[in-house]
């Protein structure tokens, strides 16, 4: 088939499908953007969806189905496709719909990475024939910094994660924002399922457990075969994945990447220190982890601090490493650094405060300390309560915010002291607030 009947067979293809059948997410795109759309995140977070439900909003606004032009390069047809014939889509849908002046299409390159020169055309396409272009893509081909890179600031990005509470519970036709008795329950058991099993879309829709393990450790597995060893040719494969499980398994703590050498050089394996911090930087970059440094009022300090990681999605930590114990605490709180991720916007940065004691979240907005965080699954020791007070006390202090919160699986009051309103709430709430 020649290449502009194979593009007009796609989109032919894409239109008859339209409206998509999609679940709505919080993340939605604009309808009728000034820039590119480009969508960066995690592998399987539903990129290419949010793309479809964007389709489907400009048809929900009145837009016909025939201006709307899809095409995914992720087509095997397409592979060794030259930079020249990319123009044959523009080609193929003016054949195919030529009284449609170009201006008025809306178009949406899923995958388009994939192609050598596809910025030059995507450029080319924007500033000369349409201001609606959307893109996506794999982190194997190209990452959210490059993407900007490449479209010389001509880009919006909108960043895709797995599930937020809110969307876990839409997905399974559960109100995350009801009281209601006939509810409760409902939701306990969603956070339970939000905990333990994660919120990737699919795996969130996969009612076998065996094959929510199944998908979630092909995840994994895809993710350090594609987006980290072949992306960055990396040879020492099994070396990479202890490194990744070892950064899994030190959840809620600072991570050294010395200590890690040191141990894997120890157990024979030849890696550097350079190959770690690589290894790191890399696995942060295509969304397998976020991280947050110690603060700190000096730059300095806090980039020579250690870091803290925390995993994309806690299903794939716990497919992966399948371990003994629950981890119950540590995987509250990495769903807690999740949503910070996800509510940081451009004006807030995470940290850890780490001194006489600890404090699991410092939240900056701007030049001030906006909220302290602290996350614990039950206050019902003694210990434990006196911990998580005294740590949120001594960063209160050192970084006067009056703010302060203490996370738990359920336990709802108000603490008194030093002074201070130390509000503590049950992770449902927490999560269904807004940002």
């Amino acid at each position: 088939m020649a290449r502009k009947e194979l593009f007009k067979s796609l989109i032919a293809l894409s239109q008859a499908e339209l409206p998509f059948k999609r679940i709505e997410r919080e993340t939605t795109l604009p309808v009728q953007p000034e820039l590119i759309i480009t969508v960066p995140g995690v592998r399987r977070a539903g990129k290419s969806s949010l793309l479809m439900l964007a389709v489907n909003k400009l048809l929900a606004s009145g837009v016909k189905r025939e201006q709307i032009l899809w095409v995914n390069f992720d087509d095997e047809r397409l592979n060794g496709m030259p930079t020249a014939e990319l123009d044959e889509v523009l080609q193929a849908y003016r054949e195919m719909f030529p009284e449609i002046d170009m201006k008025e299409v809306y178009m949406f390159f899923d995958e388009i990475q994939s192609i050598a020169g596809w910025d030059l055309f995507v450029l080319r396409v924007f500033k000369s024939y349409c201001q609606h272009v959307y893109v996506t893509g794999s982190n194997a081909k190209l990452l959210s910094s490059e993407i900007s890179t490449a479209l010389r600031g001509w880009t919006l990005d909108y960043e895709m994660l797995p599930l937020s509470f809110s969307e876990l519970c839409l997905f399974k036709g559960i109100d995350a924002h009801s009281y209601l008795e006939s509810n409760k329950a409902k939701r306990y058991a969603a956070m339970e399922e939000y905990i333990h099993g994660g919120a990737f879309p699919k795996v969130a829709l996969t009612t076998d457990k065996s094959m929510k393990l199944r998908l979630l450790q092909g995840y994994f597995n895809t993710m350090l075969f594609r987006d980290l060893a072949e992306r960055h040719k990396i040879k020492n494969i099994e070396a990479l994945r202890y490194f990744l499980k070892r950064v899994m398994l030190n959840l809620t703590k600072t991570t050294s990447i010395n200590a890690i050498v040191n141990d894997m050089r120890s157990g024979g394996v030849s890696v550097s220190k350079d190959d770690l911090y690589n290894w790191a930087d890399w696995a942060v970059e295509a969304y397998m982890f976020v991280r947050y440094p110690k603060y700190s009022p000096s730059l300095v300090k806090e980039n020579q601090s250690l870091r803290k990681y925390y995993v994309i999605d806690t299903g794939m930590r716990q497919a992966v490493l399948m371990p003994q114990s629950e981890d119950k605490g540590k995987l509250l709180e990495n769903i807690v650094a999740l949503e910070l991720f996800r509510r940081r916007g451009v004006n807030r940065k995470m940290f850890y405060w780490q001194d006489g004691h600890e404090c699991d979240f410092v939240v900056q907005r701007d030049d001030y300390v906006e909220e302290l965080i602290q996350v614990t699954w039950d206050m019902t020791d003694e210990d434990t309560r006196k911990r998580e007070i005294d740590g949120l006390i001594e960063a209160a202090k050192g970084t006067k915010c009056r703010k302060l919160t203490i996370v738990t699986r359920e336990r709802h009051e108000v603490v008194e002291q030093d002074g201070l309103r130390i509000e503590v709430v049950g992770i449902e709430d927490w999560l269904c607030r807004e940002g």
